[in-house]
């Protein structure tokens, strides 16, 4: 008997085998269907929102720590009171949204237009040798110079306007971007492109359906990257290239508080970059972030 059913086993035959097959396809089918549960509210409140809550008190007391230490004068150190109380006054004068969208407006376009220049220019670098060759070392350089370096020469160029702020964000960002892309595509497998090649997906249809989803995770961390350095060359323009015919930005608030010595004014100024910065990254990045990992079954959790 137990030779029979060896054989049986052997030649495919037999329950021994059938319950193998069943037994691989329930192991297949497990590895495929990816569980997805949804995080409950209070579990989200105390990994997600609590610590960054705790973080920000933290930084609060040991500033009005300082403060009652008197480890600076008034003037240097303001308290976190004043601070607050300068908020309250551009909040109830109606002028906080107005220079806080002033300053983000300008980003955003500036963004996507680095955007619609970085895409074509990050595919072209790293798809076409020649041109990798003659100004992929030139992205790079440019992506490691100084944002603020731009702006005297954009305004000599450009003048105190709009499209001063635009070259600057430009020079800034696109770089960034067009690198973030050529990194994402030297990283997919080359089995890639072969299934891809075969299957009739070649040219923009390559482009299109195969390289750009495999290179996305390299393209999103290029356009966060992107977005920093246009924020930060646009706040960079706003401080030097001053003019009441540009309307008063973040950049501008923060320049107007050191010339006048209002420390309160600078460190307004100063927190709400910080906090437009991170509301962007919370908002855009970090959701597309998750997508990307979940469509690839690398989130399990959301």
């Amino acid at each position: 008997m137990a030779s029979t059913d060896t054989t049986g086993t052997a030649t495919g035959k037999g329950p021994a085998r059938s319950d193998d097959l069943a037994g691989l396809e329930a192991g297949l089918d497990a590895l495929d269907a990816v569980q997805v549960n949804r995080t409950p509210v209070r579990e989200v409140l105390l990994k997600k929102v609590l610590p960054p809550i705790t973080a920000v008190a933290l930084v609060l007391v040991a500033w009005q720590g300082l403060v009652w230490a008197e480890v600076a004068p008034d003037y240097k150190l303001p308290a976190p009171s004043t601070v607050w109380d300068g908020l309250s006054d551009m909040w109830l004068q109606g002028t906080l949204f107005e220079v806080i969208w002033t300053s983000v407006s300008r980003g955003l376009l500036g963004f996507l237009l680095a955007l619609a220049i970085g895409t074509p220019l990050g595919l072209l670098v790293s798809r076409v040798r020649f041109v990798r060759a003659a100004i992929g070392p030139v992205l790079s350089g440019l992506q490691s110079l100084p944002s603020v370096a731009w702006v005297p020469p954009a305004v000599i160029w450009l003048g105190l306007n709009d499209s001063m702020m635009f070259a600057v964000i430009l020079l800034g960002a696109v770089p960034s971007i067009a690198n973030g892309l050529v990194s994402g595509v030297d990283q997919v497998p080359p089995l890639f492109l072969r299934a891809g090649r075969t299957l009739g997906a070649t040219g923009l249809r390559g482009t299109w359906h195969i390289v750009m989803p495999a290179a996305l995770p390299g393209y999103v961390a290029g356009l966060k990257q992107g977005w920093a350095f246009s924020w930060r060359s646009l706040m960079a323009a706003e401080i030097i290239a001053s003019s009441p015919d540009l309307g008063l930005g973040l950049g501008q608030l923060l320049e107007n508080g050191r010339n006048n010595a209002d420390m309160p004014g600078v460190f307004l100024a100063i927190l709400l970059i910080l906090i437009v910065g991170i509301a962007i990254d919370l908002l855009v990045f970090s959701p597309l972030e998750r997508w990307i990992l979940r469509s690839r079954g690398l989130l399990v959790r959301s």
